[in-house]
């Protein structure tokens, strides 16, 4: 046991005079706490609390020793305090996928650093998973089920995938009704993710599966959505990165029954206990502003 410890367990048997309410007090079990007294009055060579029936009393050692250790505690917790600067500084390292980063990881990030002027911050978006570790990342917002245990998820809301048409394009070829007539229309397909040459519709337990001929691949969604609000087809995007056109008219929903469940959207870190403070600060600032976005509710 670390020899801070046992003195910070002694002034706690000292400070509540009983094993068991000093057990209590630390969260610890009895017999840790029982050890733990022997072991420091075997190192000090002398007995350091009297055991009565009704409680235990410090011997003289006893006194000095608590005395001396409770300066001895404050100075450590005093050190550790000093230690975290007061101004926040240094590098702070995030991840986002592309468009959800310009539209809404962006606009936090400037406000933080407006907030704390010492910090540098470097933002990658990608709509590839980055490693955290192999990346050297501190945080990275995620869009869909986290597999890996070793992270430390905190949820923010949740987007689904919608299948999404302009006006004309829906008035010159009509609406499907059904996925399966899909195969009768133009498709506009992302590259980013794989699976070009099919469509996932329904509840995770009873997906449709339906084959596509893509009329035209693009590799990010900005073109996407400049070729559906174009007309040349219909496209497959997430409800953050359609809402604006779905309020402006310039994209229309379709297949609405038919569409998969919603996904979680998080932010990810490698631990929470240890998180240095300017990656703490960050972490609830985003979660702040991030879990109050109507795209993601």
């Amino acid at each position: 046991m670390d020899r801070l410890d046992e003195l910070a367990i002694f002034v706690a048997v000292v400070q509540h005079g009983s094993l068991a309410a000093a057990a209590r007090k630390l969260r610890r079990s009895a017999p840790a706490v029982t050890r733990a007294l022997a072991s420091l009055e075997q190192r000090v060579g002398a007995r350091l609390v009297e055991r009565t029936t009704r409680r235990l009393a410090p011997t003289e050692a006893g006194i000095r020793l608590a005395e001396r250790a409770r300066t001895l505690l404050g100075d450590y917790q005093q050190a550790v305090l000093d230690s975290v600067p007061t101004q926040l500084s240094g590098l702070l390292r995030i991840t986002a996928p592309v468009q959800f980063g310009r539209k809404h990881v962006a606009p936090i990030v400037m406000a933080f650093l407006d907030q704390y002027p010492q910090i540098q911050l470097e933002m990658m978006l990608n709509d590839r998973n980055l490693d955290l570790i192999d990346e050297g990342l501190d945080i990275a917002v995620r869009i869909g089920q986290q597999h890996d245990s070793s992270r430390v998820a905190r949820h923010l809301g949740w987007v689904r995938r919608m299948t999404v048409a302009s006006p004309d394009y829906l008035a010159r070829r009509g609406e499907p009704l059904d996925p399966a007539q899909l195969a009768e229309h133009d498709t506009i397909v992302g590259t980013q993710h794989g699976a070009l040459g099919e469509w996932r519709f329904g509840a995770h337990e009873n997906r449709e599966r339906v084959r596509l001929t893509p009329r035209l691949l693009l590799n990010d969604v900005e073109s996407q959505l400049l070729a559906a609000r174009a007309g040349k087809g219909i496209a497959r995007l997430l409800s953050y990165q359609v809402a604006d056109d779905l309020a402006a008219g310039s994209l229309v929903r379709v297949l609405t029954p038919f569409e998969p469940h919603a996904v979680p959207v998080q932010l990810v870190a490698n631990h929470v206990q240890q998180m240095p403070l300017k990656v703490r600060t960050f972490w609830d600032f985003a979660f702040a502003h991030l879990s109050q976005l109507p795209h993601i509710a």
